[in-house]
């Protein structure tokens, strides 16, 4: 169907309800494609940091070298970044998770570490006394008290592996990226602010739903009634 000419696509308008109704499998495609990429390189950086984490801070030796090879990582530009996975992963979605991935551990490992670091030495030792051996303490005690410290380094994560995930438009591997990327390229207006907006309630959203999340499993931090009043 030839576009008129008050149709807003052929006026290349920033804001376009036809661009919206035209274009909306490639929309969801990208959308799907963005989530799945930023679901899995922040799952895996979750399962790679408590280990590192808690390495950290049983062995004060290996305190600074993790911390240190995080930063180090995160300071990689993501063009340099790729360029080193490359030759392992190709140009595929795997190469995108794993460049954010290594992204994700610095802000990851610090928090947790730090949120460890902050049980007080007082509950460690009453949980001793009452007969907590070293796994039963890590998880009912430790990390429990952890999870505030850990839960803020997630949502950060989360948010910025939803904006670094768009860098993947390089390799081909985007989400929205690649609509942000090719709109850009053409200079098609509705496509490039789409993306965007779509990309910024994705983080919204995200950050939304973790923070449900730590409010919901730290219930202990939320100020009682009694204390409001």
């Amino acid at each position: 169907m030839t576009a008129t000419p008050d149709d807003c696509l052929s006026r290349n308008e920033w804001i376009c309800g036809a661009y919206l109704s035209t274009r909306r499998e490639i929309l969801w495609d990208a959308t799907l494609q963005h989530l799945q990429l930023t679901f899995a390189s922040v799952v895996l950086a979750l399962l790679l940091a408590v280990p590192l984490a808690m390495a950290a801070r049983s062995r004060r030796w290996a305190a600074g070298p993790v911390l240190g090879l995080t930063t180090i990582l995160y300071t990689i530009p993501s063009l340099a970044m790729f360029s080193l996975l490359l030759p392992v992963y190709g140009l595929s979605a795997s190469l995108v998770v794993a460049g954010l991935v290594l992204y994700s551990l610095t802000l990851l490992v610090r928090n947790i570490l730090a949120g460890l670091r902050a049980v007080p030495a007082e509950t460690r030792q009453a949980a001793r006394g009452m007969g907590y051996g070293p796994v039963r303490l890590l998880l009912a005690v430790e990390l429990p008290l952890a999870l505030p410290a850990a839960m803020a380094g997630l949502r950060i994560a989360t948010v910025s592996a939803v904006s670094l995930v768009t860098i993947g438009a390089i390799v081909g591997f985007g989400g929205l990226g690649n609509l942000i990327y090719s709109g850009m390229n053409t200079y098609f207006k509705a496509q490039v602010l789409t993306a965007s907006a779509l990309c910024v309630l994705i983080a919204v959203a995200a950050d939304l739903a973790l923070l449900g999340v730590q409010r919901a499993l730290t219930p202990w931090t939320r100020p009682s009634r009694r204390a409001a009043a």
